[in-house]
């Protein structure tokens, strides 16, 4: 799966689509909280209750798409502190990938990167 991951990411321009950003909330940890309230310098309740809800799986994701934080250009105005889940996305290049199939799954519908990762994978294994 690296190899796929790299190469289909030697090809690929997340500027271009940023359809993760515009559809899609990450989860955001307690660390990632800590971190992004501490850039924009506000208390990490604030941080929460402007930005944040809760949802039926009981983690903090953002209120609304696309991504608050998401300029016009497709960059990420808080990309240097983004939250973990970001900086992972799509999740192709994880060491265990065959243990987030679901995720992946979740992810062609969202990721064009990750639909052609998929594709040639199954054509690799000979998956119809």
């Amino acid at each position: 799966m690296q190899d796929l991951h790299d190469e289909q990411f030697e090809e690929t321009d997340c500027l271009t689509c940023a359809n993760c950003c515009k559809t899609t909330s990450p989860i955001f940890t307690d660390k990632d909280i800590n971190r992004i309230s501490k850039h924009f310098k506000m208390k990490e309740h604030q941080f929460i209750s402007q930005y944040l809800r809760v949802d039926e799986d009981n983690f903090h994701v953002l209120k609304s798409s696309p991504c608050t934080f998401l300029a016009e250009d497709n960059y990420c105005m808080i990309y240097d502190v983004r939250p973990k889940a970001c900086s992972e996305y799509p999740h192709t290049n994880r060491r265990k990938f065959q243990t987030i199939l679901d995720i992946t799954l979740n992810n062609v519908e969202v990721c064009p990167a990750v639909y052609h990762i998929v594709e040639k994978m199954k054509s690799r294994i000979k998956v119809r």
